[in-house]
């Protein structure tokens, strides 16, 4: 990471100056990837996706292949962050990979995504326990992603958790943060604590049994969670 450093704290300058949001973070890797690619990133808690804000998104697939992974549990991402290491999926309808993440490199390929890729930031040692920032990119055509590209990715993402680490430190009232936080996922997280209220189950559980339903159901995660928390809907056993 030590060479991409010099380039990522410029970046992290100039987007910072401008203000553009989180968002221009995804927009620019995206503009500056050589081959076409929609881009996500997401700020995860946990290695498993049960608790994570996405941050932004880029590009028409970004959307899909962001969902599907915290709705499903399984796919690059996750796999990056459980490994703390770089997940290349050049091809989704591998069967070495369809074996690997069945149901998301079913509904990815559903979605038009047939390679996905996902960079975890370097954490530090002190928390190497935890999980951190995940950079993902998803492509409508399988093929590896070139060492150009990959390069490019580590430099917006570096420059992410360099944005990030400024967002956590207090700022006068007239410099506002670049990073908002409101994750969209809260009312997943509402659903379990209700899951394990009314079931008397562990968290994990209740997560597994929130996935499962909408799976089998064909529902997203969100909406099933929304039904649960504010509609009183309960799973049945």
């Amino acid at each position: 990471m030590r060479r991409t450093r010099p380039e990522a704290a410029r970046l992290a300058y100039y987007l910072a100056r401008h203000r553009d949001g989180p968002g221009s973070i995804a927009a620019a890797c995206r503009t500056a990837l050589r081959a076409p690619c929609s881009v996500g990133l997401t700020l995860a808690a946990d290695a498993a996706l049960a608790r994570r804000i996405s941050l932004c998104c880029d590009g028409p697939l970004a959307d899909a292949g962001e969902t599907l992974q915290i709705n499903l549990g399984e796919g690059p991402c996750v796999q990056a962050l459980q490994q703390r290491a770089t997940v290349l999926a050049a091809d989704l309808t591998d069967p070495g990979t369809v074996r690997l993440w069945p149901v998301f490199a079913d509904q990815a390929q559903a979605s038009g995504i047939y390679a996905a890729f996902a960079l975890p930031a370097a954490s530090h040692p002190r928390f190497a326990d935890r999980a951190g920032i995940v950079l993902s990119l998803y492509r409508d055509r399988s093929g590896p992603l070139s060492p150009a590209d990959q390069h490019t990715a580590r430099i917006h993402l570096e420059a992410a958790q360099l944005l990030l680490q400024a967002a956590c430190t207090p700022a006068p009232e007239d410099d506002p943060p670049f990073f908002h936080f409101a994750p969209p996922q809260a009312v997943v997280h509402q659903a379990i604590g209700v899951i394990i209220q009314r079931h008397n189950v562990s968290a994990d559980h209740a997560l597994d049994r929130l996935r499962g339903h909408a799976h089998s159901h064909g529902l997203d995660l969100s909406d099933l969670a929304h039904a649960i928390v504010h509609e009183g809907l309960d799973l049945p056993d």
